[in-house]
């Protein structure tokens, strides 16, 4: 089963946010659900990794890096 189901249930809670009025908890669940995609991805367990972009910090992925 691995991790999969997680990225399940962060789409319920974002689908939840839209349309019950919390924007900005939609859209930090999107980010919460690359994260989790870059995690579940990684080759290392226990490594982590981030897109580097314009707005990137050291250890965040930058939603400008076109990644869905």
């Amino acid at each position: 089963m691995g991790h999969d189901w997680i990225l399940d249930v962060l789409t319920d809670l974002k689908t939840y946010a839209q349309m019950n009025g919390l924007p900005a908890l939609a859209v930090q669940l999107d980010d919460t659900a690359l994260v989790a995609e870059a995690e579940i991805a990684s080759p290392v367990e226990g490594k982590t990794f981030g897109i580097p972009g314009k707005h990137a910090a050291p250890g965040r992925l930058d939603r400008t890096a076109g990644i869905s």
